[in-house]
């Protein structure tokens, strides 16, 4: 029996719609941009060529600098999918600004330490050597993270510092240091680890009082925010805590 004339014109038409449908080409998966402190460079770096693997077709870019300038970043609207700071206060500020979906999660603190050039040429030993007269010490600036736990330093210690230099985020104080071009530096005792040989490290008892807690959290811009939350899951799950132990961050 032949079909109905109509019968024939509707699945005609139907082809020539659906003509390119089977060819449309995949998706290219999901892309994540991170803002993340300068600190978590290393450890995000390794855990995101993981993430990758582990989720075929992803792509994640990261954002590294101080931790108060990616918070004004994404206040003036950059676009990001996730945002994990060195400190409470820059998450809080996202939080009030609306910025931030759901709880943040702490996972992983830090403390200051301080660095030298390789062999501790100027004899620091304290922190209190810090304020020696003509020691050229460098540290964060107030609102960076790291520069606001030394702000808490001093004024437990009441030993008040006058750098020579107050830079946006602690790899740039780290790299004041292993460039020679001061004598003394306030940086993370991660960063001083990954730094290994290009500069000395002095440990300082005084640094327990001014511990940083870092939180991350997914945005509510996130693109997709399965992904952005597998991508949290990742960081504060077994793998994340490895990494971060083995980097020298402790747990929150």
């Amino acid at each position: 029996m032949k079909a109905p004339v109509a019968v024939v014109v509707a699945v005609v038409a139907a082809a020539l719609v659906c003509g390119g449908c089977s060819s449309s080409p995949p998706s290219a998966g999901d892309r994540l941009t991170v803002f993340a402190a300068a600190s978590l460079k290393s450890t995000f770096t390794d855990l995101g060529a993981r993430f990758e693997k582990d989720n075929p077709g992803t792509t994640v870019t990261f954002s590294f600098a101080g931790s108060s300038e990616l918070a004004t970043q994404l206040t003036q609207g950059a676009p990001a999918d996730v945002f994990a700071s060195a400190d409470t206060a820059n998450m809080t500020k996202a939080v009030d600004d609306g910025l931030v979906s759901g709880d943040p999660v702490a996972f992983a603190t830090n403390t200051l330490t301080i660095v030298t050039p390789p062999g501790n040429p100027s004899g620091i030993a304290t922190f209190a050597d810090l304020a020696r007269p003509g020691i050229q010490v460098v540290t964060c600036a107030p609102q960076v993270p790291c520069g606001a736990a030394a702000d808490r330093v001093e004024k437990a210690t009441g030993v008040s510092l006058a750098p020579v230099s107050e830079e946006s985020s602690v790899t740039d104080v780290l790299g004041k240091i292993t460039s020679g071009q001061a004598d003394a530096g306030l940086v993370y005792v991660t960063d001083a680890a990954n730094a290994g040989d290009k500069v000395t490290e002095i440990a300082f008892p005084e640094a327990r009082r001014a511990v940083n807690v870092y939180p991350i959290a997914v945005l509510n811009q996130a693109r997709s925010r399965p992904a952005a939350q597998r991508f949290v899951d990742l960081i504060t799950g077994p793998q994340g805590r490895d990494v971060l132990a083995a980097a020298g961050f402790a747990e929150p």
